[in-house]
């Protein structure tokens, strides 16, 4: 729980110049990989919770904290990024648990713009995924630090060495062991800390969680360990071996610039290496970066107040229809009752209920430095890209928008609630869920979403948030490009001829509604001044 966050943060930062103490990280993996069972170990780990939820147990222990959407306890899934909040050892860690799917990925990445580091959870049994690799790559583009938790190897997996292997050769990463599985599967005993020289156990039986700890002088102690056969050390130490011979040894400047992930062999479900884990980020990952604004580089040492909403989640407490903006802030002390200037709309802004988060849950926070995530409650006012200063018009880059894959209509089961649909359109386009779109010769808005499964959320909302029950249908168009040119009479001429494909998104700004391949390129080819995005700069 959060009991007494405030006061606790507040003791942990003696320094509001620096943003050191603050270790802000997201989860990153593909589905089913046990990205939700490690946030909850690592909650658990850091004392935030005293006891871990399963998103694949039964009953309370289903629980977790980060998935709290109804849909996500339903189906075991993340959908939405979460934000945790918690206190160990003098640091402030802010952990972001992150959707999985595919479907999800603008979500995603939205929250990797406010991170300072991220962990990459890999399933032992499956190696580097389809979705491991494009986030990964974000995060390459972005120069995160990436630490790599090989997840789940108390069951069946891929050689150690071949994952290894896999992982530097498919994304050109170099790696360095922090610790090593002792056996695989039905054969598995335990882990090596490597750094630590540790011998990690199961409590009493092998079956049972971590729970015991030896130290070894030397690793060859291993193969003489009652609680470990010959035939398993044996392999598993000269796997060691051929790892600190081919691999580099850890460098924290080349970690921290993106180039070398420390890699930890763990087990989520079964509580191994989690701790490790966590003084991973604690020892090695980077305090608060500066971030890039559009007319300077904003450093999180100077003194006025800085940050940017890349989230906004609508309905945490469906009992008050509340509306929670996500700010990263990246500058100067945030005390409780500041005026701040929202850039977007050019006027100040009182910030009275500021709050910290565990998941769903909430705690007034009374100050906030650089690397923290707060939350702003408000009704409409901020959006995802809007920049919060003393007064500075800045505007942070690299807040994305992408082109949708799906486009749909919508109907209404009860023509009475077309109020109340509305609202709830506009409350979930706002947070990201889905895509508004309304075409300039219809008053019937098209949604648009990245994949099919976000039809799934948005329909499972809006019954039980709004209760609002619709159908959808597929609309005449493939995807949609938004559409700019420096030559305003150009852009002007097109939109004018196309005035039955054009609409305008959530902001305004118009957007080409594409029936196929062969209209898009038409249109390429006529209208050579214009160019038609498929990713955009949120703003």
């Amino acid at each position: 729980m959060l009991e007494n966050t405030a006061s606790t943060l507040e003791a942990a930062r003696p320094d509001p110049t620096l943003g050191a103490k603050r270790r802000t990280f997201a989860i990153i993996s593909h589905p089913d990989a046990g990205k939700t069972t490690l946030t909850e170990r690592l909650l658990l780990f850091g004392g935030a919770i005293q006891a871990a939820g399963n998103v694949r147990a039964r009953g309370q222990a289903r629980r977790t904290r980060s998935d709290w959407l109804a849909i996500e306890q339903a189906r075991g899934i993340s959908v939405s990024s979460s934000v945790m909040t918690f206190e160990r050892g003098g640091l402030v860690f802010n952990l972001l648990d992150t959707p999985g799917h595919s479907d999800f990925s603008e979500d995603t990445y939205r929250t990797l713009t406010a991170v300072d580091a991220a962990v990459m959870v890999i399933d032992a049994a499956k190696g580097i995924e389809s979705q491991t690799r494009k986030l990964f790559e974000v995060c390459r583009l972005r120069d995160i630090p990436i630490i790599t938790f090989i997840n789940k190897i108390d069951r069946e997996a891929l050689d150690p060495l071949a994952l290894l292997d896999e992982i530097s050769s498919g994304l050109a990463l170099d790696l360095t062991v922090m610790t090593w599985p002792i056996g695989m599967g039905v054969d598995f005993r335990g882990c090596l800390d490597v750094v630590g020289k540790r011998l990690l156990l199961p409590k009493a039986v092998r079956t049972d969680s971590f729970g015991r700890v030896d130290p070894v002088a030397d690793f060859a102690e291993v193969a003489a360990h009652p609680m470990v056969e010959e035939r398993i050390a044996l392999p598993a130490l000269e796997g060691l071996a051929l790892c600190q011979d081919s691999l580099p040894k850890f460098d924290v400047h080349a970690f921290q610039e993106g180039h070398l992930s420390p890699v930890v062999f763990g087990s989520a479900l079964k509580d191994f290496c989690v701790e490790e884990l966590l003084n991973c980020l604690a020892n090695w990952a980077p305090g608060a970066l500066p971030r890039k604004a559009r007319s300077r580089v904003v450093t999180p040492e100077e003194d006025k107040v800085t940050g940017f909403v890349f989230k906004v989640q609508a309905n945490m407490d469906p009992n008050h229809r509340d509306r929670v903006a996500f700010v990263r802030l990246c500058s100067g002390k945030f005390r409780r009752g500041m005026k701040l200037f929202h850039a977007r709309e050019g006027r100040f802004m009182t910030v009275s209920a500021p709050t910290f988060f565990l998941a769903q849950q909430r705690e007034t926070a009374d100050e906030a430095y650089p690397g923290d995530i707060i939350g702003i409650p408000n009704h409409g006012t901020l959006r995802v890209g809007d920049t919060l200063t003393e007064g500075e018009p800045l505007q942070f880059e690299g807040i994305p928008n992408f082109a949708p894959e799906v486009l749909c209509r919508v109907s209404l089961e009860d023509a009475m609630r077309t109020k109340q649909l509305n609202k709830a359109l506009d409350d979930l386009a706002e947070e990201g869920v889905v895509q508004m779109f309304r075409p300039m010769t219809s008053s019937q808005p098209i949604l648009g979403v990245v994949g099919t499964l976000q039809l799934d959320v948005l329909t499972s909302r809006l019954k039980q948030e709004y209760s609002v029950s619709i159908r959808t249908e597929a609309a005449p168009y493939q995807t949609a490009r938004w559409i700019v040119s420096d030559n305003d009479q150009a852009l002007q001429k097109f939109i004018s001829l196309n005035r039955s494909t054009m609409a305008e998104d959530k902001n305004g700004d118009p957007v080409f509604l594409v029936r196929n391949d062969w209209s898009l390129n038409r249109a390429i080819e006529e209208a050579p001044e214009v160019k038609f995005l498929k990713v955009r700069e949120r703003s």
